[in-house]
């Protein structure tokens, strides 16, 4: 199977990264100056589940030819309509596209774009971030991808994929329901990036304070109760899973949105927060802490959008 990866940051970067130290035929396209730094140093991916130092191949966006059976996304959201133009030229006559973008909001673009046959479902799970030299560090050890078919002519290609991460120094999983799979994260995720954003702070401090528990565990009753009115309910054992890792004390665990937040860069909280809450409002369920998340990150977007057009 040929793999269009798009980026070489801290997700498509890892995972790509660990099919092609498997064997699998995987081009990352990447802007110039990441082609040369990667030309030079080869793709680094520092990881508690082993380090990855390799050249791989890579390709700027005027060279890409197509040809790809396969285009990976991991795109922020509000860079997916720049991401869908720039690998639609790659991928083959027939090819798919597998997002791992957060939330849901994203299939509807790439299904006009592509034609739902054509899109996965995904689902990354990992800690990571890019460094400023070009290392992919990976911070804990959960490494783990699922994907799966949303419609039954992905099949095949879906059970292609599964065989090249066979081999992969990675956790994947081929999804009888990726569906379930992708809400279950998004309500562990817009719970997660909710407190930790309005917060300001890891799990660990969030439990230190008086009321971090009691609100922590009504954000998850919120964000849950709009995947049951949406007809995909978390599982119990799910839920329960979720808040033995929200009630963990001394976590350092925190939502990638804290970090983006924390640095002044720019957050995809309208895919996470604001799309989850405006589903609330239209099946009239109240959620209010989801409604205060949603107004601190629009807040924190408009001072961004002020203070850079001041620059």
């Amino acid at each position: 199977m040929k793999i269009l990866v798009l980026g070489a940051g801290a997700v498509g970067g890892y995972f790509g990264g660990r099919l092609a130290q498997a064997g699998a035929d995987v081009t990352f396209l990447v802007r110039p100056a990441r082609a040369a730094l990667m030309a030079e140093h080869g793709l680094r991916v520092a990881s508690p589940l082993g380090d990855l130092r390799m050249p791989v191949k890579c390709v700027t966006q005027d060279k890409l030819a197509p040809g790809y059976e396969l285009a990976i996304l991991t795109a922020k959201a509000y860079d997916l309509d720049s991401a869908i133009e720039a690998v639609a030229p790659g991928i083959a006559p027939g090819g798919a596209v597998l997002p791992l973008l957060n939330g849901m909001a994203h299939l509807d673009a790439l299904d006009a774009r592509f034609g739902k046959p054509r899109v996965l479902g995904g689902v990354a799970y990992i800690a990571s971030t890019l460094a400023p030299d070009g290392e992919i560090r990976h911070l804990n050890d959960v490494h783990r991808i699922a994907f799966g078919a949303r419609d039954p002519q992905q099949e095949d290609v879906c059970k292609a994929l599964a065989a090249e991460f066979a081999g992969a120094n990675v956790q994947a999983i081929h999804s009888a329901d990726i569906t379930q799979a992708m809400w279950d994260k998004w309500v562990f995720l817009a719970t997660l990036a909710a407190m930790t954003c309005l917060m300001r702070g890891q799990v660990g401090d969030i439990l230190n304070s008086a009321a971090g528990e009691r609100l922590t565990l009504a954000l998850l009753a919120e964000t849950s109760a709009v995947a049951r009115a949406e007809g995909r309910p978390v599982a119990d054992k799910v839920l329960e899973n979720y808040r033995g890792q929200f009630m963990q004390k001394g976590s350092s665990f925190a939502a990638s949105m804290l970090r983006d937040t924390e640095s002044g860069a720019r957050a995809e909280s309208a895919h996470i927060l604001d799309a989850l809450f405006a589903l609330a409002q239209r099946h009239g369920q109240a959620a209010p802490l989801l409604e205060i998340a949603c107004t601190h990150m629009q807040v924190y977007a408009a001072r961004r959008a002020r203070e850079t057009a001041a620059q």
